[in-house]
């Protein structure tokens, strides 16, 4: 995980610069958010072009931090050529990357190098730097100059993993950074959106133009769905919106889908657990330092579906001896509190903490042996408020009570701090995307119900048209779903879990686990159409997931309903019982 911030504007040779201009010493606020990003190290580039037509030069400054999780030894960015202050700008390239380069022309990438460093070295041999990109797997932002092409290029990966906005201001300054300076004591009006996750950006640094304004043009990530956009994934493939029934059965254990699926998530999961590094020394309780003992993945763990088939098949690839941190949050919520009465342990009465626990003792039945290291972290409703200011001005452009509940656990949990401990782990997995690419969400239902109850009236084969029909309504729900990740999650999540020098990775979104699960048809993920008794008593949401959890030995877990994050660790509505969930923060 790392911090980017890109400064780029243009000035008249003979103006005098100053500090003012926010070059050389960027704002106390934006180095402290970006630095607790990337905690090993912080560097700076700035970059001169020549005047253009019009007389005006280009001026650009790169700062990266750096959380050093890939490669044997610290990589410091932004990234640029040995000797580079000699070098002329026409010449000169600069990165700053924030990411993973899982896999590169769809092969695994190695894991003894730094992703970083090996792209740099792709994008300087050259002269398609398009093409280079194009061919990377994993979640990233980017912020390349290319100087020999006259431009800078931006961006995130195709499904928005990575956090990068952006703020224009009226004078024509264009700022790129992984984070805003947002305050939110002030609450002033800000211009900071995020950058899309539909392709790549890019500058023209050297046509003539008006000072006040940029030219930006953006490039597909494919062109092989340009003129449709017909149920398109981020430029990962078409949504398989086929309803029709032909050869759909009640899913079981030996359904192919769940078979497969079982093998796309391990090798989902190899890439991001193991050879992760050992995290810095840290402190026992007894002042002696225990690395040997430090764990390195955490996950956030509700003990819900999702994330309990992370734990189970994390089990399966990484040593006996590694500890797994299973991170469960749970709040003081004022209002449920005083439902509950005095006396009551309202941590312990959070859903996410029952399931949770619940979900461990079979985990640990399951795998024998393995450490699992249950981190009950509490959050009073006096710390929730300390730190209310700082999640929202984090998520920030996001700004909805809604956006602050979800991100209030997220924060809390990635500070993976608890009355046994505090995690050591740099790197937390998520079970995010489970829900949008297999239907688990409730609405998901309700679509299927809505569409079957459209098409079966007066209809004389009203059975087979209503689950043809239900099934293609549920197939547009989806596709929304998992279009809109990037813009309604993605961003906000990786500023706040980020803020505490950790890095989220999402099993459940990686590329070629997502290409395989869009491409299926809706009724061999989750078979609505169905009749419950076919399935064991596994419910329809989900249930190519159910039946591999089933598989895997977590039947209490196959069996776990659907619970938002917001109601599970209840800080939803933390202060006013009636506001909606799409209002405005105040």
């Amino acid at each position: 995980m790392c911090g980017i911030h890109v400064i780029i504007e243009l000035f008249k040779p003979s103006e005098i610069r100053s500090e003012r201009n926010g070059f050389q010493k960027l704002p106390q606020v934006l180095r402290s958010r970006l630095s607790r990003r990337g905690p090993d190290s912080v560097d700076q580039v700035e970059v001169t072009t020549c005047p253009r037509e019009d007389g005006l030069k280009a001026r650009l400054q790169f700062t990266s931090t750096v959380l050093a999780l890939r490669g044997n030894e610290l990589k410091r960015q932004p990234f640029v050529e040995a000797g580079a202050d000699s070098v002329p700008w026409m010449a000169q390239r600069v990165l700053c990357w924030n990411g993973e380069v899982w896999r590169f022309e769809g092969a695994a990438t190695t894991t003894g190098g730094n992703d970083g460093q090996m792209l740099y070295e792709r994008l300087t041999t050259t002269k398609d730097p398009f093409s280079v990109l194009r061919a990377v797997e994993g979640p990233f932002a980017f912020v390349y100059y290319d100087g020999p092409g006259g431009q800078l290029i931006y961006g995130r990966d195709r499904l928005g993993r990575r956090s990068l906005l952006q703020q224009t201001t009226a004078e024509g300054r264009l700022t790129l950074s992984s984070v805003s300076d947002f305050d939110a004591k002030e609450t002033p009006s800000s211009l900071w959106t995020e950058v899309e996750a539909d392709g790549f950006y890019v500058v023209d640094l050297l046509s003539k133009g008006q000072k006040t304004s940029w030219t930006i043009v953006r490039h597909n990530w494919t062109d092989a769905f340009v003129g449709t956009s017909d149920y398109v994934v981020s430029g990962l493939g078409r949504f398989n919106g086929v309803s029709g029934l032909a050869g759909c059965y009640p899913l079981t254990a030996e359904s192919r889908s769940v078979l497969q699926l079982g093998e796309q998530l391990a090798a989902s999961m190899r890439l991001r657990v193991l050879h992760v590094p050992q995290p810095p020394m840290v402190t026992a309780i007894d002042g002696n330092c225990c690395a040997k003992t430090a764990v390195r993945i955490a996950i956030l763990f509700s003990g819900g579906l999702d994330c309990t088939v992370i734990a189970r098949i994390a089990h399966d690839l990484l040593p006996i001896d590694q500890a797994i941190d299973l991170i469960n949050v749970a709040f003081e919520n004022p209002r449920v509190k005083a439902h509950l009465g005095q006396g009551a342990d309202f941590y312990e009465e959070c859903p996410d903490r029952k399931t949770g626990r619940a979900s461990v003792l079979e985990l640990q039945k399951t795998c024998p042996g393995r450490n699992w290291q249950f981190l009950a972290v509490n959050v009073s409703y006096t710390e929730f408020s300390a730190h209310r200011l700082t999640i929202v001005s984090l998520m920030h452009p996001h700004d909805t009570e809604m956006d602050l509940s979800i991100a209030s656990a997220l924060y809390f949990a990635a500070r993976g701090v608890a009355d046994a401990g505090e995690t050591s782990a740099r790197v937390l997995l998520s079970g995010l995307g489970a829900d949008e690419l297999f239907g688990g969400y409730g609405r998901h239902a309700v679509a299927f119900r809505i569409g079957a109850s459209e098409a079966s009236s007066g209809v004389v084969d009203a059975d087979e048209k209503a689950s043809t029909a239900g099934y293609a309504a549920l197939a547009r729900e989806l596709h929304l779903d998992i279009t809109r990740l990037s813009r309604r999650n993605l961003g906000r999540d990786d500023r706040v879990l980020s803020h505490w020098g950790r890095e989220v990775r999402y099993p459940f979104l990686d590329e070629q686990l997502v290409r395989w699960a869009i491409a299926l048809p809706v009724w061999a993920k989750c078979d609505f159409g169905t009749a419950d008794g076919e399935s064991k008593g596994l419910e329809p949401a989900k249930r190519v997931l159910r039946l591999l959890a089933n598989s895997l030995g977590l039947s209490g877990v196959a069996r776990e309903k659907k619970r938002a994050i917001q109601f599970g660790a209840r800080t939803a509505k933390m202060e006013i019982g009636r506001i909606k969930g799409t209002a405005r923060v105040g």
